[in-house]
């Protein structure tokens, strides 16, 4: 599918709000993944006491970072299903952890819940993203909107225990693009300008489905409002390799590297410096080419 052309029904955002300050994304953006849970895919239990956790974050903001996103539920297929209040207990911990120790840190919240975010930003997190575009949670808009912070809405179906029974789709590619054209309308109804969308490798679609996505990402563009991507170490990559989450991060590089060139804004990841590393392979590509 060739390119979409530029939409004249969105303006396009090229930075965020945060803390009253406006942040560039020109240049692309690297969130780096602060699960704080016990069986995440990937790094389950391994923040689980304060100097871990303080020494990954310290890595990944001297690694370049720009966001730090702390998840407190796990959203694996077929994870347990935790109570909010633990949600909130791991996840207000591991903000003032952070925040103490690095107060300028900019803190994204990964959740789906709505009292979960306001608290965590209340604790001074600076963002909110949502695996589930606030379809696990109606009050979620109206919050976003009260607490004025930018917000990631992702493409998901289901929940985490039933997405990988609802991968049929007519038209894939078409359907998410309906699909947030119909979330960023009712986004801008409620306020909230500062939208970035993600759309969601891993969730609710095949292998095959994330490769043809992946390969059709540039359309997204249609929509105006800066994309995330998240392929790090998932199961696309290390199934279709043959290998495990642990020696993932090559294939992570590679599909990291092909989002980048279709003109991605945020590259969430596990490995920082890898990410960071990549945007600088591919700048200065563009720079030698005059792009």
């Amino acid at each position: 599918m060739k390119s979409a052309p530029e939409s004249k029904l969105f303006s396009t955002n090229k930075t965020l709000k945060i803390r009253g300050r406006l942040l560039d994304l020109s240049t692309p953006a690297v969130m780096g993944v602060l699960n704080v849970t016990p069986d995440s895919f990937y790094d389950g239990g391994r923040y689980d006491n304060d100097d871990a956790l303080l020494m990954q974050v310290e890595k990944m903001l001297e690694e370049g970072a720009t966001f730090i996103d702390v998840g407190a539920y796990s959203s694996r297929p077929g994870a347990k299903d935790i109570p909010p209040q633990e949600e909130l207990k791991r996840a207000v911990r591991a903000i003032n952890l952070a925040l103490k120790r690095f107060p300028e840190a900019i803190i994204s919240i990964d959740t789906f819940r709505s009292d979960v975010a306001r608290a965590a930003i209340q604790e001074g997190a600076s963002l909110i993203n949502d695996i589930s575009a606030g379809e696990l949670d109606a009050r979620m808009f109206r919050t976003v909107a009260d607490l004025d912070v930018p917000y990631v809405a992702m493409h998901m179906r289901g929940n985490p225990g039933t997405m990988n029974t609802l991968t049929s789709y007519q038209n894939l590619l078409k359907e998410i693009t309906d699909y947030f054209h119909q979330k960023i309308h009712t986004l801008h109804l409620e306020g909230i300008k500062d939208i970035i969308i993600d759309p969601g490798f891993g969730f609710a679609k095949t292998i095959q489905q994330n490769f043809a996505l992946l390969n059709d990402l540039d359309y997204l563009k249609i929509l105006g409002k800066p994309i995330m991507v998240g392929l790090s170490r998932k199961a696309t990559i290390w199934k279709t390799l043959g290998v495990s989450p642990e020696t993932a991060l090559n294939g992570t590089t590679v599909l990291n590297t092909i989002a980048l060139l279709k003109g991605i804004s945020i590259v969430r990841v596990h490995d920082v410096k890898e990410a960071v590393e990549t945007i600088k392979l591919i700048l200065a590509m563009k720079v030698k080419h005059g792009q």
